[in-house]
């Protein structure tokens, strides 16, 4: 969710376009569905709408459970403003955590590849902070594709629709310097254990990592190393129960690994280089 100090435009009064009538009524709703935040996020969401229905019809999508990201269409993510839309996965703030070990690792990396991109925050903000780069990002999901076109226009990121690896062509073979992941763990079981603003209105194949969670990171990790460059990571987030076993599979694909962790934003990321 956007962070009040970080997404809130300044509101010394009412919305310029909305009655303080309408921001009172607002508020009053989200503070009856439960929102913790019901100031905050009532003026995200009058700077967003358009027209006294419009600004109803989010407010009802907010107060029934709808993220709020989705609810505006924007995400805060590494300072940038990030594009979203129904069916498409919401980047988490936890996430910036993996762009900085990326940018740590490989701070002068030319080619940049963002797998399951979802949105594409993370090429955008590998991007943003790298200068001009190759940028190439792909997802299986048709909505993720067309959301993330938007976000990597302005980096010239080519946007491909696939499964993982099949998507990239393969003049990337050996050249990549930054290859981020942010693929599916979640347990299949866990699944329907997941917050409703996860479960009911993100997709399920940006959640769900199969028996335990780990499948589609051990898909990636045996093919990383014929896409890297001599000195190129690849970077895949996982849950702190799941490290050791990740970790395992960095180490038997030939990737020199390591655990990062990031306590205060509950992030870990695995951090495996190409010899």
């Amino acid at each position: 969710m956007p962070s009040p100090s970080d997404l809130s435009s300044s509101y010394d009064s009412c919305a310029s376009h909305h009655s303080c009538d309408s921001y009172a009524t607002a508020v009053a709703a989200l503070r009856a569905a439960g929102c913790v935040f019901a100031e905050d996020e009532a003026r995200l969401i009058l700077d967003a709408a358009r027209t006294p229905d419009e600004l109803a019809a989010m407010v009802d999508r907010r107060a029934t459970g709808a993220p709020l990201e989705l609810v505006v269409g924007w995400a805060e993510f590494a300072g940038l403003h990030i594009t979203v839309a129904p069916g498409v996965f919401v980047p988490r703030r936890r996430t910036e955590f993996l762009v900085e070990q990326a940018l740590t690792q490989v701070p002068d990396a030319s080619v940049v590849v963002d797998l399951c991109c979802g949105s594409g925050a993370v090429g955008a903000a590998l991007a943003a902070a790298l200068g001009p780069v190759e940028l190439h990002a792909a997802d299986i999901d048709p909505a993720a594709v067309r959301c993330a076109r938007r976000n990597l226009a302005a980096y010239g990121g080519q946007v491909h629709a696939g499964d993982l690896f099949a998507a990239l062509p393969t003049r990337l073979h050996g050249r990549v310097g930054i290859l981020a992941a942010n693929v599916p763990y979640v347990p299949t079981g866990e699944v329907g254990l997941l917050p409703a603003e996860a479960r009911d209105h993100e997709p399920l194949v940006a959640l769900d990592g199969g028996a335990d969670g780990l499948d589609v990171l051990r898909r990636v990790t045996a093919e990383a190393p014929r896409w890297l460059a001599p000195g190129g990571c690849l970077l895949v987030e996982t849950s702190e129960r799941q490290s050791a076993a990740a970790v395992g599979a960095f180490t038997r694909a030939g990737l020199r690994a390591r655990l990062a962790v990031c306590e205060e934003r509950y992030a870990n990321v695995v951090v495996g280089v190409m010899a």
